[in-house]
């Protein structure tokens, strides 16, 4: 969200590449912050004080741990992969939906019926959506997503929000929301 606010400030390309973080998780050998119980507690605080600072409406409780990690994104990816390939213009608009679904509504974007909720919300018709959701299964989607988790791992990924800038025909890899101000300084802004 808060990138999108800045592509324009900052004059950058903006481009949104689906990957799936439970492969990401499992090639590097990470493993979720809120699995320690320390670390837990912190991001936490952190992440209510992200949102209010950035005016993002994340809502988390130390209940939702449970919750995000009990919780497939994979379908969702998926989708977003298979918008991605057929109908990219949509891209942005859906993952922003499915994240202010899942982080700010609770919702669970696994099941089915979910996923074309917030499809419609992001303005695709209920023709597209279903079409995409039948596609959520074919070899040539999961490919697809493998191959951009693959890309991300790449370039050094370890979890989620990871951020490649390319700049001076270099990439340079940012993890996380809170190093937004390196990643400016990295390109100038």
């Amino acid at each position: 969200q808060v990138l999108c606010r800045y592509q324009h400030i900052w004059n950058i390309d903006l481009r949104f590449r689906p990957a799936f973080l439970g492969g990401i998780m499992q090639a590097t050998g990470n493993k979720p912050p809120a699995m320690l119980p320390k670390r837990a507690e912190y991001m936490l605080k952190d992440l209510k004080r992200m949102a209010k600072y950035y005016q993002v409406p994340v809502q988390i409780s130390e209940n939702d741990f449970q919750r995000i990690l009990g919780t497939s994104n994979l379908g969702a990816m998926r989708f977003i992969t298979a918008i991605d390939m057929t109908q990219p213009q949509y891209l942005e608009p859906l993952s922003r939906e499915f994240w202010m679904h899942f982080w700010s509504q609770r919702e669970d974007i696994s099941q089915p019926e979910n996923i074309l909720a917030v499809a419609k919300q992001a303005g695709l018709s209920s023709e597209l959506a279903q079409k995409l959701l039948e596609m959520i299964s074919s070899p040539a989607v999961k490919n697809r997503l493998k191959e951009t988790t693959a890309e991300a791992i790449k370039y050094g990924a370890f979890g989620m929000p990871a951020v490649v800038a390319h700049f001076n025909g270099e990439p340079h890899l940012f993890f996380g929301s809170d190093r937004l101000e390196l990643l400016g300084s990295v390109i100038g802004e």
